[in-house]
């Protein structure tokens, strides 16, 4: 299938603008994901935050995701989620989705959000080769990927994973959303982004295998869609699984899965048919196109191709690159215009909230009720926080 569009022109307003009851009227549309029903198009985003000493959640995280609930976010995506495998994360105050202990204390955060009025998603994830071996959750455990390397190498220093490891794996994922299913979760969603396992497996900078995991794009996502078909089969039919994929890495911002619609096409569509029911599309500034010739972002394409819902991200209601501010910079308010057109021309479905909302629980409150000038700029200090 071939794809173009005629491009329009335009760039992203730098100014807040009174949008008055416009945003409320766009964001406060319901949407359906699978059998869920999400009370409003906004989205927390997944963000790191490593307040869970020894991978569970505590009352303070409980507090933290039931805030943003009680004011007005339709869909919580919890920050990632290690999997139960040895070698799937890095630190010992990373959440972890397995275990007694640590299960415990998401159902409670579960609980929380719903009488908040939100619905949530834990977000599963393995970092594969990003892991240096030593460190904790499982200091013995070895760094794993499709080839064992990390990006920018082309000498191996990791564990190419063997069928026995895939498998592992694979039920990881499964293991952990049924898990969610039972204490209360609405959906999962599985990490395939930024260059973590799932991811290194699409990109073909790290995946250079020679069997049926490694080679063209279809076969390079064929270890994300047995995760996601196994994911399918471990939960009740009309519970949600979202896929969220970037084409940038972590240390590599200018990698790309693909190089045009086509190539888009080839990754998403084994994802789709394995039973995702709605993509994030993590991108860095939302408001980019994708590929020439047409104005679509990187969720517009995706759900052109797919014609399922996707989830758009990337400095929403800021100015100034994230990764600086996650690096001790601050960013200034930015308009939420562009965004509104595309959400009401539908070019894509949600729109995910990251360090606005890290900044200040009110946000969705305040925008909802077109309070636009109580909204908070995004200072770094509130990393060192769960307020």
């Amino acid at each position: 299938m071939r794809y173009k569009q005629p491009r329009s022109q335009g760039a992203l307003p730098v100014t807040v603008t009174p949008i008055a009851s416009r945003a409320a009227a766009i964001l406060s549309r319901p949407i359906t994901l699978g059998g869920l029903t999400v009370p409003n198009r906004i989205v927390m985003a997944p963000m790191t935050r490593m307040f869970s000493p020894g991978g569970v959640p505590g009352e303070d995280v409980v507090s933290y995701y039931a805030r943003r609930a009680a004011a007005g976010v339709g869909l919580i995506v919890t920050e990632g989620t290690y999997v139960g495998h040895d070698s799937a994360g890095q630190s010992s105050r990373v959440p972890r989705f397995h275990g007694e202990d640590q299960l415990a204390g998401w159902a409670k955060v579960a609980e929380a959000v719903h009488a908040g009025g939100g619905t949530i998603v834990p977000q599963l994830w393995h970092i594969g080769m990003v892991r240096k071996e030593g460190q904790p959750p499982f200091a013995e455990a070895p760094a794993v990927g499709p080839s064992g390397l990390r990006i920018g190498e082309d000498e191996a220093t990791g564990k190419a994973m063997t069928q026995a490891d895939l498998d592992a794996v694979i039920g990881a994922f499964a293991e952990a959303a049924a898990a969610a299913e039972r204490i209360g979760f609405d959906g999962v969603e599985l990490h395939g982004a930024h260059g973590y396992l799932l991811d290194q497996f699409l990109w073909a900078g790290t995946n250079r295998r020679t069997d049926a995991y490694g080679g063209d794009p279809v076969a390079r996502t064929r270890f994300a869609a047995e995760i996601v078909a196994a994911v399918r089969e471990a939960v009740s039919p009309d519970f949600p699984v979202l896929f969220r994929y970037s084409q940038w890495k972590q240390e590599a911002y200018d990698a790309r899965l693909a190089e045009t619609p086509e190539e888009l096409e080839a990754i998403l569509t084994p994802l789709a048919a394995a039973g995702v029911d709605a993509f994030h599309a993590s991108t860095r500034r939302y408001w980019l196109p994708e590929f020439d010739d047409s104005d679509l972002n990187l969720a517009g394409w995706t759900k052109k191709i797919t014609g399922k819902p996707t989830i758009t991200v990337g400095s929403v209601g800021l100015n100034g690159d994230f990764i600086k501010a996650f690096q001790g910079q601050g960013a200034e308010l930015g308009s939420l215009d562009n965004l509104l057109d595309r959400l009401e021309r539908d070019e894509f479905d949600m729109v995910a909230v990251g360090r606005a909302l890290l900044q200040d629980p009110e946000w969705a409150a305040k925008v909802l009720a077109d309070r636009f000038d109580e909204l908070k700029p995004y200072d770094a200090a509130a990393l060192q926080t769960l307020s």
